[in-house]
């Protein structure tokens, strides 16, 4: 039966992190009401090249978007795009590359921070382009965007914890407490979302490393971590999802008809 989803992508966030410190998160794990699965990024391990491979199951090296400085339109088809195919609505609270990717490139912030524009695959967006965002009026502008439209596919993209990577490093409480924070945040909404219906899947782009960056191919750069919740879910434990499945899943969820891999295991 299909249903509505939201996708949260917490920036830069390694599943080593991830393991130890999002207690909310885990507490749905050990009620047996969520899973958490580990998951290897496609290489390069950048944040542009795998938005476009998350939403679009195509790997950097067969999509074009190779590095964080390919300014354009994807030449591929997004969840986005399968979605509004099957008349469904489609909302974003995100990263302004995500609409260079979807909407119009290059991003013009007059005219795309705000975006209602019906005709395009992301058709209500909030779009920031500062990486220290606050990820509070990230989760607030995304809510915003769920009561005022009842998007069927809701993209959720907080910064701060890539963002805290950046300045200190993975072995930082900075960046560890940028991810207890974003839990946190998650906490006044998880289970609104699941009561209203919606399918919610948590995961990130890449990882982080003791540099204070990533694009290699250290197991804390490339491994993160995808926390699954909502009754379509089969929480099977022996799962194993790829990143290049994230966007038929979401499809398949949706009942958008789509020609993208996606994970069956993960789905009841």
């Amino acid at each position: 039966m299909p249903s509505k989803v939201i996708l949260v992508l917490l920036d830069g966030l390694s599943h080593s992190v991830a393991r130890h410190a999002m207690g909310h998160l885990h507490a749905y794990c050990a009620a047996g009401r969520a899973a958490l699965y580990p998951l290897d990024c496609e290489l390069p391990s950048l944040s542009r090249p795998l938005y476009e491979c998350i939403l679009t199951g195509v790997p950097p090296i067969d999509s074009g978007i190779v590095h964080n400085d390919v300014v354009r339109l994807s030449h591929q088809r997004s969840v986005f795009h399968y979605a509004r195919a099957a008349g469904l609505s489609t909302a974003a609270a995100a990263y302004h590359w995500m609409s260079e990717l979807y909407n119009r490139a290059p991003f013009d912030a007059v005219r795309d921070r705000h975006t209602h524009a019906p005709d395009l695959p992301i058709q209500h967006g909030h779009f920031y382009y500062a990486d220290h965002y606050p990820d509070s009026h990230l989760f607030v502008d995304a809510e915003s965007l769920r009561l005022r439209h009842s998007p069927d596919f809701l993209l959720v993209h907080p910064m701060n914890i890539d963002d805290a990577g950046h300045q200190h490093g993975l072995d930082s409480p900075q960046y560890r407490n940028s991810a207890r924070r974003a839990d946190i945040l998650l906490a006044d909404y998880l289970q609104r979302w699941l009561d209203d219906g919606y399918q919610v899947l948590v995961t990130a782009d890449h990882g982080m490393n003791t540099d204070r960056s990533h694009n290699g191919l250290l197991p804390e750069e490339r491994e993160v971590p995808l926390f699954v919740l909502g009754d379509a879910f089969s929480l099977d434990p022996d799962a194993r999802p790829r990143q290049t499945e994230l966007c038929g899943t979401i499809c398949t969820l949706l009942g958008a008809a789509h020609d993208k891999p996606a994970c069956k295991e993960l789905l009841t």
